[in-house]
């Protein structure tokens, strides 16, 4: 048996990192819900059930590994490293077609923190032995689930700290911003909404347009600023002219 690891477990992990903020991640050979996860360091908001759901019609076997995060000015970066923080039931399930499996995620860490810690838990394919004669190329899945813990009962405090005129890779004028977190508590830009201005050099407005949370979730994916952190984010909107300034103001949703 032989099982394709390389590009398509790249590609899969891509389809996690940009899936709806909202909606199940889907392949061929399973849907899983949800893909972000808030979780409290204490009560019931500890725990929370990631949904594995077998589309394919064969037996699915999969397995779910965690690894810290670390929040850098750029984005998320995985550590590779499980810190023992989160515990799954059951760690390995074999799921048969059009079945269900429900895996229960709890924080089992330390419940004093001094900000929000985040995590990816990995859904991984498994490769399983087949009945049928000859080699048995299976494509295996990886999907990456956030969660995230908030300390206490700590609310986001986002704002845009500065904004300026920069380019994508296209080459074309776009909106740069820091968005900044004054909270020890994690929030996301896709909770709220961006106004973006554009003016020249006289004063004249040239752009304006207002970003809803699911066109940011939709264009931008989750936008996860973490506790005390100020992130460098790329709005893909083109402005009509790289000359002039740009102003952006975020309000979070009520």
């Amino acid at each position: 048996m032989r099982a394709l690891t390389g590009k398509m477990r790249s590609l899969a992990l891509g389809l996690a990192a940009t899936a709806s903020f909202l909606a199940p991640i889907t392949a061929e050979a399973m849907t899983v819900q949800p893909v972000v996860i808030d979780l409290a360091t204490a009560g019931r908001g500890m725990s929370e059930v990631i949904i594995v759901e077998n589309t394919f019609d064969r037996p699915l076997a999969v397995e779910l590994t965690m690894q810290s995060l670390e929040l850098t000015e750029d984005g998320v970066h995985a550590t590779g490293q499980d810190t023992q923080e989160l515990a799954v039931f059951p760690p390995q399930a074999v799921i048969q077609p059009g079945e269900r499996q429900n895996f229960r995620v709890q924080y089992v860490g330390d419940p004093v923190l001094a900000k929000s810690k985040h995590f990816y838990v990995t859904v991984s394919q498994l490769p399983v032995q087949t009945d049928e004669g000859g080699a048995n190329i299976q494509l295996l899945y990886n999907f990456q689930v956030l969660v995230s813990v908030a300390p206490g009962d700590a609310k986001p405090s986002i704002t845009i700290s500065s904004a300026e005129i920069g380019r994508n890779a296209e080459g074309q004028p776009v909106p740069v911003i820091v968005a900044s977190n004054s909270s020890a508590a994690h929030g996301y830009l896709s909770r709220g909404r961006l106004e973006i201005v554009q003016r020249s050099s006289g004063g004249q407005e040239l752009f304006r347009k207002e970003l809803s949370g699911p066109q940011i979730q939709q264009s931008l994916g989750y936008g996860l600023i973490g506790g005390m952190q100020s992130r460098r984010v790329v709005l893909p909107e083109p402005l009509p002219s790289a000359d002039g300034t740009v102003t952006v103001r975020y309000t979070p949703d009520s």
